[in-house]
This record gives structure tokens, sequence and C-alpha cells, in this order.
């Protein structure tokens, strides 16, 4: 099956949606004993440790989640402590937790399920402090393993249909996702929470690249089969999601012309036995590219959506600029930032509410979203308790700067239900439901569509944790009854498909 074999992507759409019928009749259980092991290990592998970050950049959090640069002068090259204070605010180990039988590592970005599936591997030139090579980055022990000696940045170059920012990065980091991790307790919905779980991480990791004036961009388009082998990668398990070239220097990477063979480095076994969902690896296979050509067709030139003239209510919001928010830095809000396990059911201010959807749609720098500024995904709102906005439900206009009033009415209970049951999106102040018109954008970029949709609800999302962090506020990202948010939103959101969902608001040990 190739990439415009669309019905792949509906099919493993529907087959993955939840109701309350399927939820409840999932006979599913977690067994604890073959939980999945929290990294990966390379036994073999001798590791090259990186320095903990200690001194900030000391950028403000919401100037840095807010920046769409994706462009810099020439030679802006990281060195080894810009590269770790990258990875370990993208995906570094920030705090620990022990509960009986079970050592919690909780990591810079949120994660379905705390199960942490998404792996970071760097693919760079000579930098300062760190030889050419192909790293895996060690989250448990926070360190390097190199699985290549040598420059394999032009192996990355022709896999990406000769992408510019490829061609000018001095390192490139490849995401990728590990089916098992994630599948021991959400089954075949994982490949949904591949992009969810890769994007907070690329949120984070675009806003410290923004800190330290470094260009990036989230590639999506690459030869699928030429990736994972570059990273040794076995596709039964763990797969390339996307990559982020960083930097910028004035030189194309030097070919490298030989065949790039297989290593078949020993890992450790992340459990004593796996469960196999034929639907994921069905998903990837359908939703990979296979040639160069077929890459450079591929990328770029996104649909322009129709989007209809508000007929409701519009309420004006009012972002406040940056010399009026908080000046903490990045790095602390990331510290800070976690996933709210219970909101007070108070209100946040409009200015707060406005900053935080202001800084978090500003754009992605993205090969799949062009022209700059594009969106595939919409935001849909239930509006609990925002000092100044009548509750309802609300369509938000990035554009303007306004909500569309859909419906007026207190939606709590309605909000909790469509949360699957879960009480965070009825107590926070607000929950925020990305919905996308799949058909246009499946019929433009093929079954790997679906891959961007997700990842693209994941970043926005990212943003969101952090701008509400930022703001002494609190957020959780949440999964949903599919068919029944479409219909909530409905006639407006009619033809359209539920993505992710966020609830923010004030946390309950905030408060205290």
């Amino acid at each position: 099956m190739t990439n415009r074999d669309t019905q792949a992507a509906w099919e493993y759409h529907d087959a993955t949606k939840h109701s309350p019928w399927s939820v409840g009749t999932n006979g599913h259980w977690l067994d604890w004993s073959n939980r999945p092991k929290a990294f990966k290990i390379y036994p073999t592998l001798d590791p090259i440790r990186l320095d903990s970050p200690v001194a900030g950049t000391e950028v403000p959090a919401l100037r840095a989640v807010a920046d769409t640069s994706s462009t810099s002068v020439i030679d802006s090259v990281p060195d080894l402590k810009n590269l770790a204070q990258l990875l370990y605010f993208s995906a570094g180990v920030i705090r620990k937790a022990d509960y009986p039988g079970i050592e919690q590592y909780f990591r810079a970005a949120s994660c379905t399920g705390a199960l942490y599936e998404v792996e970071l591997y760097v693919v760079c030139g000579g930098l300062n402090g760190l030889s050419e090579g192909v790293y895996q980055f060690g989250v448990g022990d926070f360190s390097l393993r190199c699985l290549r000696h040598g420059d394999f940045r032009s192996v990355l170059l022709r896999a990406s249909g000769n992408n510019p920012a490829v061609a000018r990065a001095p390192v490139t980091i490849v995401c990728t996702g590990t089916y098992w991790r994630n599948a021991w307790k959400y089954q075949a919905r994982t490949y949904r929470h591949f992009g969810w779980d890769n994007g907070t991480i690329l949120a984070n990791m675009l806003a410290m690249a923004s800190a330290l004036a470094l260009p990036a961009q989230v590639t999506c388009g690459f030869v699928d089969i030429d990736v994972n082998k570059l990273l040794d990668l076995d596709t039964e398990r763990e797969v390339a999601f996307s990559m982020v070239p960083l930097g910028s220097v004035s030189d194309a990477p030097p070919p490298y012309r030989e065949e790039v063979s297989r290593l078949n480095l020993e890992t450790v076994p992340l459990s004593a036995s796996e469960v196999q969902y034929p639907a994921m690896g069905l998903m990837h296979q359908a939703s990979s590219l296979r040639t160069a050509d077929e890459v450079g067709a591929w990328r770029g030139g996104m649909p322009i959506a129709h989007k209809p003239h508000p007929l409701g209510e519009l309420v004006s919001l009012g972002p406040l600029s940056d010399d009026e928010v908080s000046t903490e830095a990045i790095e602390r809000a990331i510290r800070r930032r976690g996933s709210t396990r219970q909101f007070a059911r108070v209100p946040v201010t409009l200015e707060q509410f406005s900053t935080l959807l202001d800084r978090a749609t500003r754009g992605i720098p993205a090969d799949f979203l062009d022209p700059a500024g594009s969106q595939l995904n919409e935001l849909y709102l239930i509006v609990n308790a925002v000092d100044g906005i009548e509750p309802g439900s609300y369509i938000y206009h990035r554009d303007d700067q306004k909500l569309e009033l859909l419906k007026r009415g207190d939606f709590r209970r309605e909000a909790a239900h469509l949360g699957l049951d879960q009480q965070l999106p009825g107590d926070a102040s607000v929950a925020v439901f990305f919905l996308a018109e799949l058909a246009p954008i499946l019929e433009r970029f093929g079954n790997r569509a679906y891959r961007l949709v997700q990842l693209e609800a994941g970043i926005i999302g990212g943003k969101l944790y952090l701008a509400a962090y930022a703001q002494r506020l609190g957020a959780s990202g949440l999964t949903f009854f599919d068919d029944e948010v479409i219909e909530f939103f409905s006639p407006h959101a009619a033809g359209k498909s539920a993505i992710f969902l966020m609830a923010i608001g004030k946390s309950v040990k905030g408060r205290r």
C-alpha cells in the first residue's frame, strides 16, 4: 500500500476511536510485572556523559514559545553545551518519584501515561566538544552513545529530498516512536500518541532553539527506510517519526557515498514479552515515503481551507504584550511544568487566556506548513470560567484573535464526559479541543497527513502547556470520545475529526 492510498488512514482512525461502548467493553488490563523499561539501553556502548545545564538563557518563556523563526545568520552552530541544553529541556529527566514497586521518572515534556515512548538521536558534523557521528540520547544517565562514527548528514539530506534546512544544519535531531512502551497501556491507539508525545517534546525543543538563537524546522518529509537504517532501528518495534535540523552553516555536508550498513546493536529488551498491535505497523507502512523524488513532491503547499464567515456572536481577545507578561525564563517554566491532576473551579483572567492562545498559535516552522503560519487543526473550546467571557462553546479565529460563540451554557458536565468521563476538563477553566478536516489534508499529503495532524496538535498542545505554566496556570492533555466531540460542536464541526484535547486552568495544588 502506498502513501496515496488514503483508505488506510481512515481505517486506522475509525478503528481506534473511543466511544463509551468501546471503552466499557475493552477488557484490557495493565500487567505491571511486564511494564516496559523506562529507557532504551545499549549495554555494549560506552556513554559520553553530558553536563547537566546550570546556567540558563534567561529568555522569557512566552517569547520563546511564540517565536516562529526558522532562519538565522549563517554559522549558527551549537556546541556540546547547547546540545545538552536542548536535549535536557526537551526530553530529559526533570524529577522522579518513588511509588510502591515502581520508580517513576518525569521528563521535561508531557507524555501519555508518563510512558515516554519517544527516543531522540543526534546526527551531526563535528561540533565543539563532540566528534561527527550518529548518537543516541541516553535519557537515564544523561549521555550520548555513538552508533556510527563519521559525518552522515548527507544521508539525511538525500532522505529529505534535499530539504534546504537539512542541507544547512550542522546537527539534526531525529525523533522515533517505540510501539510497545506506549501500547502496553494504550494498545493500537498508540500511533496517535506518537504525534501527541513527539509534539510536546518538539514544543520544548523549538522554544529552547529560539532561546539559543538557533534556526530550527520540524521536518516530516523523509524516506523512512533510509532514516530507520541510519539509526539501526528494529522497525518492528521502533520507527523514525520526525526530524529537527538545527543551526545553520554555509557549506552543504560532504557526500557519503557508501551503503549504510546494518549494525544490529544489542539493546536490553523492554519487557519479558511484547504484545503486537498490527494496526500501528500497517498505519506506519501506509504513511511511509519511499523515494527522494516522492519526498520532494510531497513537501509544502498545503491546501488552503475555506473558512466560513462567522455567524455567531464574536468575543474579542486581548493578549498581553511581551512587556506586560512574566519574564520567567523558558528553562524555569519547563522545570515547573507538569500535568495538572486536579483543577480548582475558579476563573482565569481574560488576559491570561488570550495570551496563552496567542502565544501557542502564532505558527510552527515546519516543512509541511506552507505558507508560513498555516495550521491544520482548528481550536474548539468549552469555556467554563474565564473572566469576561460567557460560559459556552466557541471556535477560535486566530487570525482575528476572536472567539465565535456556538452555544451558550454551562457545559462542565459535557466537557467531563467528552474527556473520557474524566473530571479534569469539567473542572478546568477551559477545555480546548483540536479538530481537523481530514479529507482535504489527506488528499494533499496522503496517509502521512495523519502523522502531521497529530504532531501539530501535540506541538500546539505543548506550547499551551508552557504558556500556561509561564503564567502560573496548570494544564493537562487528555483523550476523548471521538464522535461525541464532533456531535457536541456540530453543526459547525460536521465533517471534521477530533484529534486532541487540552484542559487549562488553576490547579488545586497551586492554590494551596
